[in-house]
């Protein structure tokens, strides 16, 4: 139970979110959370799941399932774990384990054709990499255009609004790079 409420302080921290802040969002008092933080109350299912959402990880995360997963640096192409599919049909996957002391999160997205990563990644203060796979793409960033293909990269503030479109071929794929991990998820 004293290792809970350690990785929730720690991912809290991390996030830079105040106690009050998560306590509200996860729908308890700062004060449980401070006791849950303390590892001197447990929280219910429910509430453990509202916190580990709040915070943008998994109940397994929080709870140590994974805490080998870490010291395994290795992800094989099998193991990918698919996050998402948006409505134009891209695929999202996860090419790193879960980690609350990630810097970064990594990803692959995978296209079909003309389509895009539009609800995939939020708004939000950070940076981004991307590099080309395979495919022909229309990169645009704060209106300027830019065509890319197999072994292109971009790297480039999130701040700034940008769109990414399969613009050549039945498929293709990027390898996409965000930092900070956590916020670069559209919730």
């Amino acid at each position: 139970m004293k290792r809970l409420g350690e990785r929730i302080k720690k991912r809290r921290d991390f996030l830079r979110i105040p106690m009050g802040e998560l306590a509200r969002r996860a729908g308890i008092s700062a004060s449980a959370l401070s006791q849950i933080e303390k590892a001197k109350a447990f929280p219910s299912v429910v509430t453990l799941k509202n916190i580990a959402d709040k915070l943008n990880t998994t109940v397994g995360e929080l709870i140590g399932e994974n805490e080998d997963l870490s010291r395994n640096p290795l992800v094989k192409s099998s193991e990918q774990k698919f996050v998402e599919r948006n409505s134009s049909g891209s695929e999202l996957y996860l090419l790193s384990h879960h980690d609350v002391h990630k810097q970064m999160e990594t990803f692959l997205i995978r296209f079909v054709a003309k389509s895009n990563i539009d609800d995939f990644f939020g708004n939000h203060q950070g940076q981004a990499f991307c590099m080309v796979q395979s495919g022909e793409f229309l990169f645009t960033l704060d209106g300027e255009k830019y065509r890319m293909s197999a072994g292109d990269s971009f790297y480039f503030n999130t701040v700034l609004p940008f769109s990414v479109q399969l613009k050549k071929g039945e498929s293709g794929a990027l390898v996409w790079v965000v930092t900070p991990p956590a916020s670069a998820i559209k919730e």
